[in-house]
């Protein structure tokens, strides 16, 4: 036996050992690690506002707890109003609900020529076993749901303070990244970070801003058709139409059709159309002069980073997915070398008139043959 084999042997499984050992820890810490991407990409989205503040005089520390301060109480805020529409909500079905049974068994008597009543069916719905069994493994599953909340209650404040530092120790966390790196390439990382501060903040703004344009236009409709809770659901629909891609318009335009229906079905109609002409006006007037200077990408790249960052991870890559293609496009605009584009028809969709045809290449081949076949001499001579 070769004496290298031994420590070849020796080497290939502790490097086998090694990527085992870091792929077990890689899936272990995979949550930890999407909470401080998550994190690193909201602290980026609140540094304008912390810099300014902080340029005016203010504590870094103290700038950063008020810019927090202010998203934790407009959180809270929509989410207890939200919470009371639906309790509202569910407390009006359940006080209406003999009287929209009854409804539908006169329907279904009256159709079907049955002799149906509201007792036997409350009794058949009581005593039924699909009933049983739901009530079973719902009081089963209370322990699941209350280890959920709690599970999401600790990854919300795990986000936010790690958001907090990264924004508070902004430059500290520069430096330190920088002390790393030789001169020139600080450069390119301070450069890359301000692009990534610029695009995150400017995609953040941009988006609240049309939420706000948004939740302005369906309060008024709301409020014109008497649907209740209309500042609830006006606020509902701007945050959740701008700020959930792709599938987030139609999510926010259910809730508020639902509650209009309750009222008259007609103005569930009204909505419909409503959100729906909406989205065209701000899918090509809105949105393109609100997001030309923040977020300056083509809509099919936008579309397929949300397809991507979403196969990747989840809704967290859905929502960070536009801003970092963003960035990137950004920082790597400035490392590729362009060129004038010739004038030519085809640049601009057009084809030449004729151009392309092979009956006109044809022709001007014949011609070209043509003129240059020998014209016979017509002299005096008589030859």
């Amino acid at each position: 036996m070769p004496r290298w084999l031994p420590r070849a042997m020796v080497l290939a499984l502790a490097l086998y050992a090694c990527f085992q050992l870091g792929s077990w820890a890689f899936h272990q810490l995979i949550g930890l690690l999407i909470n401080i991407l998550i994190s690193f990409f909201l602290a980026l989205a609140v540094e304008p506002a912390v810099s300014r503040m902080s340029a005016r005089g203010m504590r870094r520390g103290l700038a950063t707890f008020i810019v927090f301060f202010a998203v934790i109480i407009a959180s809270a805020g929509f989410i207890v109003l939200l919470g009371s529409m639906l309790a509202g909500q569910i407390v009006d079905m359940v006080e209406h609900f003999p009287k929209y049974l009854d409804s539908v068994i006169s329907w279904i008597n009256q159709s079907f020529h049955t002799d149906l009543s509201r007792v036997e069916v409350q009794d058949s719905l009581l005593h039924s076993d699909w009933l049983q069994k739901y009530v079973q493994n719902s009081a089963s599953g209370v322990l699941d749901v209350s280890a959920t909340v709690l599970g999401g209650l600790f990854r919300v404040l795990t986000i936010f303070l790690f958001s907090f530092y990264f924004a508070a120790d902004g430059p500290r966390l520069r430096r330190t990244v920088c002390s790393m790196l030789p001169p020139a390439r600080q450069a390119e990382v301070l450069r890359a970070w301000e692009i990534a501060v610029d695009k995150t903040g400017g995609y953040l703004y941009s988006r609240g801003l049309m939420a706000l344009i948004s939740g302005v236009a369906h309060y008024i409709l709301l409020q014109i058709l008497g649907v209740p809770y209309a500042p609830v659901l006006a606020v509902w629909v701007g945050l959740v139409s701008q700020f959930i891609p792709t599938i987030g318009t139609y999510l926010a335009g259910a809730l508020p059709m639902l509650i209009a229906f309750t009222v008259d079905p007609w103005y569930a109609v009204w909505v419909l159309g409503f959100v729906v002409i909406y989205q065209q006006f701000e899918n090509y007037m809105l949105q393109p002069k609100l997001t030309a200077k923040t977020v300056d990408i083509h809509p099919a790249v936008a579309f397929g980073s949300v397809i991507a960052g979403t196969a990747l991870m989840g809704a967290v890559g859905a929502l960070i997915a536009i801003p970092a293609v963003a960035t990137l496009q950004a920082f790597l605009g400035a490392y590729v070398k362009r060129y004038d584009v010739t004038d030519d028809p085809r640049v601009h969709g057009r084809r030449e008139r004729g151009g392309d045809s092979a009956l006109v290449r044809i022709r001007r081949a014949l011609s070209r043959d043509r003129a240059a076949e020998p014209v016979a001499p017509t002299g005096g001579d008589g030859v």
